[in-house]
């Protein structure tokens, strides 16, 4: 009887989490069931989804009706469906009551991009206005798909669904590393199933040029190659080059290949032409068209550098219009995106041609210039029937008239551009920087410096709570970046990429209420299947530590369904018989956190590694005269927390002043005797991080009469140099640093001209 009744349960699958579980047996051999999640599965989380009973069988001699839709592609649906089955659906001239229908209906009160999407036992429709709607939700009824032993069925469902923002975008940086077409259409393929619709393709960078531009030949033959390129991370002083010529470019056939497979699958394709920054690649080239007419060469390093296009020569403009003149055939979207971010003005400054343009033009100054540049160009991508997009920077000195803006270095220009009612891309890189870290762990491949986990990106809220109703119309849409400084093969590319990107799917495509971050990890695990030819990263796995307060302890946390962290202190690895983790460590001295991830009495992921600093100052309050900026502002209490900052610098640990001089007081509780102070500071320079000039340690015992116990001037080693101060004993409740700030780069050092950022972490008093 019991066996009968189980039977029956499954049969009828009156809980959809049977179905889960007898999906999850069958794609993995790991066991992963305490992992649940709600509803259907689908990646982005769709509107609406209701269960209905029975299933829809899926056999050789089912048919696939398509109305109305004359240009959907079904080849991602079709070879999904040949490679679980063997076979492929034949075509049908009218609607199947028995099959699968896809029908465009004008009619809908629908908007596009949305789409109904009902599975019964009987048969599967597939509902929307245009044929991007249908497109999307034959994504959704893939992932519906179960293969129950060469029995493929799909569970009964109603769906409603429909994109919270319109504009759902990637950005690949193909002028730093170059990736082959086919590399390419492999990644819009992913990011079509995954509902994400543009492609943004930064094309040109200083370290090259990547279209072909028929009219200016040089642009291939020198523009697309570099000398050398950098070994290792850009912070490194000195700089390590490989001696290899390195380069490429699309032919403009290429393009129109790409381009045409893109729109195959809903994705438009944005081409990238940077201006008047980032030209050193085609400087090399055409050097009459910068201020000091050279000579140049194609960045082998990365990085923003002072030679830009010479905005006071007709030349440059005339260069430019024929440049656009050759991409604007190839890329059908509306849009041209034409950069307009890191332009240095040191030699708009002092050149007569440029100095002259901002006289004549009666320009404020060289942001001014910067402006009429970027309107200039505007205008004539206007005449041509096209729009612009520009990085943030296109707000200095003036916004072009319809202008949109991508907001990178922060929210501030999304919030400033909205306010001014242009429309809007949020893209901050805190949160939307591909080629961030996305683990602490040691063994991760090299990145560009900064953190960021998968649920960073997942957590992300593109719309300001800035702005008003009105005002929130012009944030249309989300994209995420990735730059490739240090993605010198495709591997590694996706490793980065992926699944990072398809978290920023659900962000630009589900309801703000519906997102919930354990759910999309379990969705995300069913969803191995379709990404198993990725190398795809696991990271978000990874062990977390954070310290709660001194006196608690320091949490550990994993992702990882179904495992057990366990621990040492003692310097060894944790084994199986180490002490498992299970509520928060309290730890007493200085030392080493050790922790490993075990499944089935077996290691499972990396060995997290954690070096702990216990000083009187732990735990201790911290009072700042100036928070920290950009990244870099952190809870003060973090300089008191135990962890000390790594040589990725943007893990959230290290206090940030860019220009500013740094001064925090320590209050230890009671008055003690202080034999040491230290505290760690960073110098990369090539990273515009500079150690300070002066570093000073004051000691009171009431707060208000400070006297001078130290200082030290010289900071010589490369990257963190940690700073212990020994002081003839002294009597001090309160502890005072103060680093003074470089202030402006001096010359002979990457960014010369600009503000040097000063970076801190850690106080130790003993």
């Amino acid at each position: 009887m019991m066996k009968y009744l189980l039977n029956q349960f499954l049969v009828n699958k009156v809980k959809c989490m049977a179905w889960l579980l007898v999906l999850w047996v069958q794609v993995f051999t790991a066991r992963v069931s305490a992992q649940v999640f709600s509803g259907s599965g689908i990646i982005p989380k769709p509107v609406v989804e209701l269960r209905q009973s029975g299933s829809f069988l899926i056999q050789k001699t089912t048919r696939l009706y398509v109305a109305g839709a004359t240009k959907l592609s079904t080849s991602f649906f079709d070879q999904y469906l040949e490679d679980l089955s063997g076979f492929s659906l034949l075509r049908s001239n009218k609607a199947e009551p028995k099959g699968i229908n896809l029908i465009v209906d004008a009619g809908l009160k629908l908007k596009s991009e949305a789409y109904l999407l009902d599975v019964s036992s009987q048969n599967i429709t597939i509902k929307a206005i245009d044929e991007r709607g249908l497109f999307y939700g034959l994504q959704s009824l893939v992932q519906l798909i179960r293969n129950e032993g060469k029995v493929i069925t799909v569970p009964g469902y109603h769906i409603e669904d429909a994109p919270r923002f319109a504009y759902r975008g990637m950005h690949l940086d193909v002028a730093r590393h170059f990736f082959s077409v086919e590399v390419i259409k492999k990644w819009l393929d992913v990011l079509a199933f995954y509902k994400i619709n543009t492609f943004h393709w930064h094309l040109t960078d200083d370290q090259g040029w990547r279209i072909e531009i028929k009219k200016y030949p040089l642009l291939q033959s020198r523009s697309a190659y570099r000398n050398e390129t950098l070994i290792g991370h850009k912070r490194a002083n000195p700089h390590r080059f490989d001696g290899k010529r390195y380069g490429g470019y699309y032919t403009q056939e290429e393009i129109k290949d790409i381009v045409g497979y893109a729109a195959a699958r809903q994705i438009t394709t944005i081409p990238e032409i940077e201006m008047p920054g980032h030209a050193q690649a085609v400087l090399a080239a055409y050097p009459n068209l910068g201020c000091t007419g050279g000579p140049y060469q194609t960045a082998t390093y990365w990085g923003v550098f002072d030679d830009v296009f010479c905005a006071g020569n007709e030349e440059t403009f005339h260069f430019l219009e024929g440049v656009l003149d050759e991409v604007i055939p190839l890329f059908p979207s509306a849009y041209i995106h034409i950069g307009g971010d890191e332009c240095p003005k040191t030699r708009w400054h002092g050149c007569p041609k440029c100095q002259k343009r901002i006289k004549e033009e009666k320009l404020k100054d060289e942001h001014g210039l910067q402006s009429y540049f970027i309107a200039r160009m505007e205008r004539y991508l206007n005449a041509k029937g096209k729009k612009i997009i520009g990085w943030d920077e296109i707000l200095e000195g003036g916004l072009a008239p319809d202008a949109t803006v991508m907001s990178w270095r922060g929210l501030e220009g999304g919030i400033a551009a909205a306010k001014l009612k242009h429309d809007v891309i949020m893209t901050p890189e805190k949160f939307l920087y591909l080629d961030y870290y996305q683990s602490l762990n040691k063994s991760e491949q090299i990145a560009a410096g900064g953190y960021l986990p998968l649920r960073k990106v997942y957590d992300y809220e593109p719309m300001p709570a800035e702005l008003n109703a009105e005002e929130q119309q012009y944030i249309k849409g989300v994209q995420a970046n990735v730059w490739s400084e240090y993605l010198s093969d495709a591997s590694k590319a996706e490793y980065m990429i992926f699944p990072r990107v398809i978290a920023l799917a659900e962000t630009a495509w589900s309801a703000k209420a519906q997102k919930d971050y354990p759910d999309f990890l379990a969705r995300l695990l069913a969803n191995g299947r379709f990404l198993k030819k990725l190398n795809y990263s696991t990271a978000y796995y990874d062990i977390a530590c954070e310290s709660v307060d001194a006196a608690k302890g320091f949490k550990l946390s994993t992702d990882l369904p179904n495992a057990e962290i366990r621990y040492t202190l003692n310097g060894k690895n944790p084994g199986t018989t180490s002490q498992i983790y299970r509520s928060l460590i309290v730890i007493d001295k200085t030392g080493t956190l050790k922790a490993q991830l075990f499944k089935a009495g077996k290691p499972n992921g990396k060995l997290f590694e954690q070096a702990i600093v216990k000083s009187m100052a732990s735990g201790k309050k911290v009072i700042l005269n100036t928070a920290g900026q950009g990244n870099y502002n952190i809870d003060p209490q973090r300089l008191t927390n135990g962890i000390q900052g790594s040589y990725l610098y943007n893990s959230g640990e290290w206090l940030g002043l860019s220009g500013g001089d740094f001064e925090a007081i320590v209050d230890l509780g009671e008055e003690k005797t202080v034999r040491e102070v230290g505290i760690n500071t960073l110098n990369y320079q090539w990273q515009k991080m500079h150690p300070p000039k002066l570093l000073v340690v004051e000691v009171s015992t009431n707060e208000q009469s400070f006297k001078e116990v130290s200082r030290q001037t010289v900071f010589s080693q490369e990257g963190i140099n940690s700073i212990l101060h020994q002081l003839h004993p002294v009597q001090a409740r309160y502890v005072r640093i103060k680093a003074s700030n470089v202030g402006v780069i001096p010359d002979g050092f990457y960014g010369a001209g600009t503000k040097a950022w000063l970076m801190l972490d850690e106080i130790i008093v003993n």
